[in-house]
């Protein structure tokens, strides 16, 4: 299953790590362009002075190493489509150059299902996508999910626990999921 992931879920750590982390387990292949990735980079602006230079470094290591994930497409593909927000047109033309499924995004308003049924696409939010794919497969989730609460840690140095970080990372149904999740 090819995806494509919105900028409004690459751009929070926690969530992108566990989108990621979950792709890395093979349970589907992402999907995003430039123009996401250039958003994602400006979005990190509002993290201070390092933020953006970060976000370009984390937007280029996941470039490398999803070397099929970046799409593009002809300007013509583009100007056919329509969505309220003419600003996220972008984001359905690397969903249709990039052969997906569905558009992982927060923006539920912005990408109606009608418009994106027309194309042969989907909708999800991060936590709908990852509690289905924790229901039907945990062992692609429960890797991923261990890996991101052990980087939480080290990199806060809080002892952070999986509902609690999750939570936070507006990844609601998957934090109650996982709360009492063993070790690895």
């Amino acid at each position: 299953m090819k995806v494509l992931l919105d900028t409004c879920v690459l751009y929070p750590t926690v969530m992108r790590q566990m989108l990621l982390g979950v792709a890395a387990q093979g349970a589907f292949q992402p999907r995003w362009s430039a123009r996401i990735l250039e958003e994602w980079a400006r979005a990190a602006r509002k993290l201070g002075p390092g933020g953006e230079a970060q976000a370009r470094a984390e937007a280029a290591q996941a470039s490398q190493d999803w070397p099929d994930a970046v799409v593009h497409w002809p300007p013509s593909l583009e100007a056919r489509l329509w969505l309220p927000d003419p600003g996220d047109t972008h984001v359905l033309a690397a969903a249709i150059a990039g052969h997906c499924d569905v558009i992982i995004t927060q923006n539920r308003a912005d990408f109606p299902r009608h418009i994106l049924a027309e194309e042969g696409l989907a909708r999800a939010d991060a936590d709908g996508f990852l509690h289905g794919i924790w229901q039907a497969n945990p062992q692609f989730v429960q890797p991923a999910a261990w890996a991101v609460l052990e980087d939480a840690r080290r990199l806060s140095g809080q002892d952070w626990q999986m509902r609690a970080l999750l939570k936070k990372a507006r990844l609601p149904r998957l934090a109650r999921a996982l709360q009492d999740l063993g070790a690895p």
